[in-house]
């Protein structure tokens, strides 16, 4: 009983690290995208958008599914200093390895005598960068509050240089350079915390060979993931070939993008744990710790899907600027992502892949990304930005689909849809109210905060009101941590 309130007290302290991260390193750049949108113009902005998703491919090629597959390995070997020490070595050489192959093969590509091959050379560093990121091994130990102070202060100064120093569109190059070097530094800083993790091993011990299948079979679906995050905007900046419109899907994105990481934040601590717990053979454990994720995305993703459609229109004119409104209906399409990636990162990242069912996933995340990449063909033509966005919710709702098929016989979803029906009623009925605010008041910051003041107060009272007995245990924990008692 004692072990079971440590391991529920670590995986809300870890929630709330791995949170304060997330949320940082999504929150920062929207400190600074109203000032970047106004200066820098939705060109540059798409120009920016379409040159680092160039770049994410050699990324994607260069680390194969290496954070993936070390996070699981790191919690099966969490326990054993010396295993552990072993798979971190053989792993990050293959890494180094890889990637250096990777960055070679960027600067012949597109260092040299490209359009955007100034800003393609600055985005060297970011393979870099990708090359010294060992955060998967922290991920794996569950060690998330040691990595958070020191990325902080890195990206806290990268701010604080982006105001201080891009003043003009033809700044492009540095705010490029600013982002590539606070990557740099915050994957750096994570090393200065390695020796206490690590002991001496035998050189000779190392079997670098026995980890090259197991990653390229986690590499096929990260190929697949990467088609339908970042292909919308590769192919909107080639079909098109306008930046304005890049520009309006990457700014709307990340507005969609924070909401989601509020969601998808309960994934990257409950895996680790998952694989570990699997590798000890409790099913049970396993089963509550997937039911309380699958009816946490519904209390949270569902109210912000909603929450997000209804402000959109007040939002975009005062937090963009101009140049932007088509922004507005992005983001409504868009904000269907919140629960079409939240349920299926529970289904597949905290479930499929701690459990080595690679082959589900696999399957699940190839229909998706062929799916999308078809209908990009199809809808940008006709439906520029909207299209690629489009194309997106319908490929991730698909991936859903296959994930949940594939799971049927391990996962009780009888339970999942019946825990959902509070927080959908909950959500509509908080919509309507929080939507005419908007049509009948003017787009400023203070209509925007009335609106989302109002839909917390409504979708919170109907919570209470529905004794929803999941808010009720969160709030218990809540109060008796702040009680200083044991939760």
């Amino acid at each position: 009983m004692e072990k079971s309130s440590k391991m529920k007290k670590s995986i809300i302290k870890n929630y709330i690290y791995n949170l304060t991260y997330q949320i940082l390193i999504l929150v920062l750049p929207l400190l600074t995208t109203p000032y970047v949108s106004r200066v820098l113009g939705a060109e540059n902005v798409g120009i920016y958008s379409y040159t680092a998703s160039i770049v994410s491919y050699f990324v994607l090629f260069g680390s194969l599914g290496i954070s993936m597959y070390g996070q699981r390995e790191i919690a099966y070997a969490r326990d054993n200093i010396k295993k552990r020490t072993k798979i971190f070595i053989e792993i990050n050489l293959i890494k180094i390895v890889t990637m250096t192959i990777a960055t070679i093969a960027f600067i012949f590509s597109f260092g040299i005598g490209q359009q955007y091959s100034i800003y393609y050379r600055i985005l060297i560093l970011e393979l870099i960068a990708n090359t010294l990121d060992i955060s998967w091994f922290f991920q794996g130990l569950e060690e998330f509050k040691k990595t958070i102070t020191r990325n902080t202060i890195v990206k806290l100064i990268s701010v604080i240089f982006i105001f201080v120093f891009i003043k003009n569109p033809s700044d492009l190059w540095l705010y490029i350079l600013i982002y590539a070097l606070s990557n740099l530094l915050g994957n750096i800083s994570l090393w200065m915390y390695l020796p206490k993790y690590l002991t001496s091993v035998n050189i000779k011990s190392l079997k670098v060979k026995e980890h090259i299948l197991p990653i390229l079979g986690l590499f096929i679906p990260q190929i697949a993931m990467q088609v339908y995050l970042v292909l919308d905007k590769t192919m909107l900046g080639s079909i098109l070939n306008d930046m304005i419109q890049v520009g309006n899907y990457e700014q709307s994105q990340k507005i969609v993008k924070t909401a989601l990481t509020l969601v998808t934040a309960l994934g990257t601590v409950v895996a680790p744990r998952i694989a570990n717990i699997i590798s000890n053979g409790n099913k049970k454990e396993v089963d509550k710790y997937l039911e309380n994720s699958f009816r946490f995305v519904w209390l949270l993703g569902f109210p912000m899907m909603m929450g997000l459609i209804a402000i959109s229109d007040t939002v975009v004119p005062w937090f963009l600027g101009g140049g932007y409104e088509e922004s507005k209906m992005l983001i409504k399409i868009g904000a269907m992502l919140i629960m079409a990636i939240g349920l299926n990162n529970v289904s597949g990242i905290q479930y499929l892949i701690p459990a080595k069912k690679q082959k589900i996933y696999t399957k699940s995340v190839i229909i998706g990304a062929a799916a999308n990449f078809f209908m990009n063909l199809i809808f940008i033509p006709k439906f520029k930005a909207g299209g690629a966005i489009l194309s997106s919710v319908i490929a991730e709702f698909l991936i859903l689909y296959v994930q949940l098929l594939g799971v049927k016989e391990d996962l009780n979803m009888s339970i999942v849809i019946k825990n959902s029906w509070k927080y959908i009623i909950s959500s509509l009925i908080m919509f309507i109210p929080t939507y005419y605010i908007g049509q009948y008041m003017n787009a400023t910051i203070a209509t925007t905060l009335i609106q989302v003041i109002v839909a917390i107060i409504i979708y919170g009272s109907m919570l209470l009101l529905s004794k929803d007995n999941f808010v009720i245990g969160i709030m218990k924990q809540v109060k008796n941590k702040i009680q200083g008692k044991k939760v």
